[in-house]
């Protein structure tokens, strides 16, 4: 690889790229960080003087140092060490400000590497659509194939209200305007004034987010999360949609020639509002709200979309003729719309188009104030954007605006009037709760699952009705009564699937049915059949004994009568729901992924014979622990025929800030993914003679390594002590960055806390224990029985088990055994027991993914990511050590909500913004 020198000068501007090589090609992401360090160190400087300044560039040598000659952390943890916690306040704010500085530089960095590429000779960046059809194309695929797979085709990511994003939003709009500046000299395009007028942008920026505090002063609420969520939902995705469309489009004539048709293949769908897992907060008063807001939101875009349309569609039927479907609808609408009617401009009559379009401005409002002039749903919206889209092609307006009326037809087709689908969910057990209470029957939920399904029917077809609805079963009567009124308003996509916590049984998907039915929530489906519940009953298998009766649990639902009737008429469609995080706290990360890839094979070859499509909807995390990682990789790595033209996943946290925070990466992000699912589902990778004996081997590595896991996490009567101590859970438990508890209830054991603080705190300590601890052992005894060729084998031609192997060797990279042993003498007697069995996991983990790579430096052959890690490093430790201090000096104070506290969770978001991970 060609490498520029690395830079040998101690400036505040040069030193944090000393011990980093950088390739040519990335010489201008070397001279963005250089500048935004430059202005970090002379903010610092103006705001907190020249001794501070000082003292931030001393700690920072000293980490570089440290890291350099691979020595001890005393050095550094002595320099932090009772250090004033004004001052500790501000030192991690310094170091976060470096470090904010690398991600943003590198975020346009991947956009510029991309115009690279679309520049170049054939523009054809890897994971692109371009270079996945070309690839296609040369595997045999033909332009009929693809036609055949476009109207199945769909990818729904879905943004959940899940409390990872520790950074608020008035931080992350000032990130979007220094990114702005970025990009705008993106290759050093502009003039020296315009450049200087940048970075005076970029230094507003970055001062007035180093005076604004990092949390809010209140806990978010639900509307805040979905303030949080609407943002990326109609300010960036609202205008990547219909470029995402050409993309595609492009790509499909270049490859295969012709014209293709493209359906709508992106829907988009929240969690917020209608998430009541385990959230008091939530419930049938914040799904109207959420629905009510993202109306608000996306018939607003739709106005501005209109107003801009208008300014362009000056056609004058002088010139040009129109459809009399246009003039026949401004004719309907001055009747309807008098008022606005006698708005239009007396110079703009002969201009069709402008008039039609200002008209439908009017009833768009009319829709937001529920008057009767409005539009009834978007269908009828959408139709007048067709009936101008049809007339200006046919009369000579293709090049004279049909393009941005293309644009808006296909928004409203993917938003409709509701934006993106509200999923809900909600604990099998809470639907128990009511049952019983509906039944009187206080044993409900200790009943054996047949005997509770044999109830249920009665419920369902009406024999047994309820005669009182008691107040234990109000507020979920509620919910449905809520989906049956506003269903009708916002259209049948506004809902998207009611997702069943700990489903364990096919009753707990017949109980949504019989609630739905009790509560009045039915319907008629597209054949005419009425009283029937409009929804999809997906349920959830988060821990690894329930994957593994998954297979099982959707036999007897599909065997029953009631349920299938049920399936029916929503087309034979099951969507299930898989748990990535709560399977890998449970059973470890080598458990978790084959449990996963076990049910959806079972569940595949199910669907074939029962006639049903199974729709696989991953609820992945951050975390490489919780399934994070790379979509795309992920996605090839699926067993063959899960995947069939349709990608659902989760997004949480900093990962949607992450990939849809930048409209360009957001693009990028989209492409890849439908890439991925167009290779898995087109040219799926050909049965391999191997893989059974690979098989056999990977189930007992998950064996292995869930024993190894569970000894510790679940079995040690000290690890939950030594968990509360060694890791800084009793801080993330008061971070006010989500509306929902950390805990589900119960004891407050390991069980009871949610995944996303489990991994969080395992982040924040820098062990990343929760992505590698049992793998260690697993893979050693692999090795010492099958050898390392054959591993090595597993790990380069079958892509489950190389992907696993890479996402490993990615969380041990990001990990640092010795700040994580800072953290662990915190727990004192403890210490000395647990960690050295940790510590020797972690090096039998190391050893074992090193031998199978062939390589003696981890991540070797990723130059990026070692990179990323290198940069952020010498920032992160200093604020690392930081808070082991401050945690030891908080807890000996008992843990006041005090100034102590405020400077803890400084570090918490510190951490997370440079190990880019929350959970």
């Amino acid at each position: 690889m060609n490498t520029s020198p690395a830079p040998t000068e101690q400036s505040a501007s040069e030193e944090p790229l000393r011990t980093v090589e950088f390739a040519a090609s990335d010489a201008l992401l070397r001279e963005d960080v250089k500048t935004l360090g430059a202005l970090v160190g002379e903010i610092l400087a103006e705001q907190r003087g020249d001794a501070f300044l000082a003292e931030v560039e001393h700690l920072r040598r000293t980490a570089i140092a440290r890291r350099e000659a691979d020595a001890p952390v005393a050095e550094l943890a002595e320099a932090l060490a009772d250090i004033e916690l004004e001052q500790a306040g501000d030192l991690v704010r310094a170091f976060a400000s470096y470090f904010q500085a690398v991600n943003l530089a590198e975020r346009v960095h991947r956009i510029r590497r991309r115009r690279d590429h679309e520049r170049s000779g054939d523009g054809a960046q890897p994971g692109g659509l371009r270079a996945v059809l070309a690839t296609l194309a040369r595997q045999g695929v033909t332009a009929e194939e693809v036609a055949a797979l476009l109207p199945r085709l769909r990818i729904e990511p879905v943004f959940t209200a899940h409390p990872t994003e520790a950074v608020r939003r008035v931080l992350l709009e000032k990130e979007r305007q220094i990114v702005a500046c970025l990009i705008a000299d993106i290759d050093r395009g502009r003039t020296p004034a315009e450049r200087r007028a940048g970075r005076e942008r970029i230094r507003l920026a970055l001062t007035a987010s180093w005076q604004t505090a990092e949390a809010p002063a209140a806990k978010p609420s639900v509307s805040d999360e979905f303030e949080h969520v609407g943002f990326y939902l109609s300010e960036v995705l609202y205008r990547v949609l219909p470029v995402f469309h050409e993309v595609l489009e492009e790509a499909l004539a270049e490859t295969f020639g012709g014209e293709f048709s493209l359906p709508p293949l992106l829907g988009f769908g929240t969690w917020v509002g209608g998430d009541m897992d385990g959230n008091p907060n939530v419930g049938a008063a914040t799904i109207a709200a959420a629905l009510d807001g993202q109306r608000a939101l996306v018939l607003a875009a739709y106005q501005r979309d209109l107003i801009t349309l208008g300014e362009s569609l000056s056609q004058s039927q002088t010139r040009v003729q129109v459809s009399a479907a246009v003039l026949e609808r401004i004719e309907q609408y001055r009747e309807l719309l008098p008022a606005a009617a006698v708005q239009l401009k007396p110079r703009h009559a002969d201009m069709p188009y402008r008039n039609l379009l200002a008209l439908m401005g009017e009833r768009l409002r009319a829709t937001v104030d529920e008057q009767p002039a409005g539009y009834p749903d978007a269908d009828a919206f959408l139709a007048d954007i067709v009936a101008i889209q049809d007339s200006l092609a046919a009369h000579g307006g293709t090049h004279a605006g049909g393009f941005s009326v293309l644009r808006l037809r296909r928004r409203a087709q993917c938003f409709g009037f509701h934006l993106a689908s509200l999923d809900l969910r909600q604990d099998s057990a809470v639907h128990d709760i009511a049952l019983a209470a509906l039944l009187d029957d206080p044993a409900w939920a200790s009943r054996p699952p047949e005997e509770r399904a044999a109830r249920l029917h009665g419920l369902l077809t009406r024999r047994e009705i309820p005669a009182a609805e008691p107040d234990a079963a109000a507020s979920t009567l509620a919910v449905f009564r809520t989906v049956a009124e506003l269903r009708p308003r916002f259209g049948e996509h506004a809902f998207g699937p009611y997702i069943v916590s700990m489903s364990r049984s096919a009753a707990d998907a017949l109980a949504v049915l019989a609630l739905a039915r009790i509560a009045g929530c039915v319907g008629t489906d597209a054949d005419g059949r009425g009283d029937q519940v409009p929804l999809d009953v997906a349920p959830l298998f988060e821990t690894v004994d329930d994957l593994d009766a998954a297979a099982d649990t959707l036999r007897a639902l599909f065997a029953d009568p009631v349920y299938r009737q049920h399936l029916a008429a929503r087309g034979d469609r099951q969507v299930v729901m898989l748990g990535y995080s709560d399977s890998a706290k449970d059973g470890g990360i080598v458990a978790s992924r084959w449990a996963l890839q076990q049910t959806q094979i079972a569940l595949t070859r199910l669907a074939h014979d029962s006639g049903v499509r199974i729709a696989f909807f991953h609820g992945r995390g951050g975390s490489l622990s919780r399934g994070g990682g790379k979509t795309e990789r992920a996605v090839i790595a699926a067993p063959r025929g899960s995947v069939d033209g349709m990608l659902r996943l989760t997004e949480q946290g900093e990962v949607i800030h992450r990939k849809y925070g930048i409209r360009a990466i957001a693009l990028r992000n989209l492409e890849q993914t439908t890439g991925a699912v167009l290779r898995a589902t087109l040219r799926p990778r050909p049965p391999e003679p191997r893989e059974e004996g690979w098989r056999r081997i990977a189930g007992q590595l998950a064996s292995d390594a869930r024993a190894q896991y569970r000894e510790l996490v679940h079995e040690d009567a000290d690890f939950p002590a030594y968990f509360r101590t060694a890791t800084p859970i009793d801080v993330i438990e008061r971070l006010r960055i989500g509306s929902r508890p950390s805990k589900r209830g119960g004891s407050g054991g390991i069980e009871s806390l949610r995944a996303i603080p489990w991994v969080f705190a395992w982040s924040q300590n820098r062990c990343g224990l929760t992505a590698w601890y049992g793998v260690g052992t697993a893979l050693e005894r692999a090795l010492q029985t099958h050898g390392r060729d054959h591993l090595a084998e597993m790990a380069r031609d079958w892509p489950f088990f190389g992907t696993l192997i890479d996402d490993v060797e990615m969380a041990l990279a990001s990990s640092d055994p010795a700040i994580f042993e800072r953290y662990s003498q915190l727990a004192g007697d403890l210490h000395p027991r647990l960690h050295p069995r940790i510590a020797a996991e972690f090096e039998r983990t190391r050893s074992a993914v090193l031998a199978i790579k062939g390589c003696d430096e981890l991540l070797a052959g990723d130059y990026r990511m070692r990179q990323s890690i290198r940069l952020r490093n010498p920032y992160v430790d200093p604020i690392s050590l930081l808070q082991v201090d401050l945690l030891a000096r908080w807890r000996a104070a008992g843990c006041p909500d005090d100034e102590l506290l405020h400077a803890l969770v400084a570090t918490v978001n510190g951490i997370a913004a440079g190990v880019q991970n929350t959970g």
